[in-house]
């Protein structure tokens, strides 16, 4: 069937003024379009943000370690207890934000490697150790601590959950040198204690 004569025009008409999408703008201006990759980003970083602020809290008996940062103050106690000097090799199980290392590197002179399997974290441990002008004695592994070997460590950094660090002790038996020192904070490790300070819950063991 024909349409009838000036149907089609009409219709392209009323399509351009009622159907053609139109990109509505917010009160204050934005387009639609930029307002929502704004509002996924917003979404993004709040999550993020939420993921660190409750790692800072999680459950101590979990089986997933928290985000507990190790202060500087705790760092040179643990150093110094520990007699860490420029010829060790620090290795920081769940490193973190690699701040422990960064104080043994600098202060200490120490060399070390970190070892941390959540991406956010290694990223912000390798950031710290470019900004603390010591990337060059600091390596970060994203990878799981139960999967690296720990043979050249020295000195053996851990801020871990009871689980992690039973789990632990059989591979720090089989893997460290005797005369290598382990390093604990908070939690202990059921191993021969070398020295401790316990007000700070600092606690050094040595390898057998």
């Amino acid at each position: 069937m024909a349409a009838a004569p000036g149907w089609e025009p009409g219709v392209r008409s009323l399509a351009s003024t009622y159907l053609a999408p139109r990109v509505p703008e917010l009160c204050c201006g934005v387009p639609a379009g930029r307002a929502v990759v704004y509002l996924m980003v917003f979404v993004i970083v709040a999550l993020v943000l939420l993921l660190v602020l409750l790692s800072m809290v999680w459950p101590p008996d979990s089986a997933w370690s928290p985000w507990w940062r190790t202060s500087r103050r705790v760092a040179r106690i643990q150093c110094r207890l520990a007699g860490v000097s420029s010829t060790d090799v620090v290795y920081d199980l769940g490193c973190g934000d690699g701040g422990a290392l960064v104080v043994a590197a600098r202060e200490f002179g120490a060399s070390g490697v970190g070892v941390e399997i959540d991406p956010l974290r290694a990223t912000v441990a390798r950031a710290r150790a470019a900004l603390g002008g010591v990337s060059d004695r600091i390596r970060i592994r994203r990878a799981n601590f139960f999967d690296v070997d720990l043979t050249p460590a020295t000195v053996v950094v851990m801020y871990l959950v009871p689980p992690a660090l039973k789990r632990l002790r059989r591979k720090i038996q089989s893997e460290l040198r005797p005369g290598t020192r382990v390093v604990t904070y908070v939690y202990q490790i059921d191993l021969p204690l070398l020295a401790s300070d316990e007000r700070e819950r600092v606690y050094v063991y040595e390898v057998q």
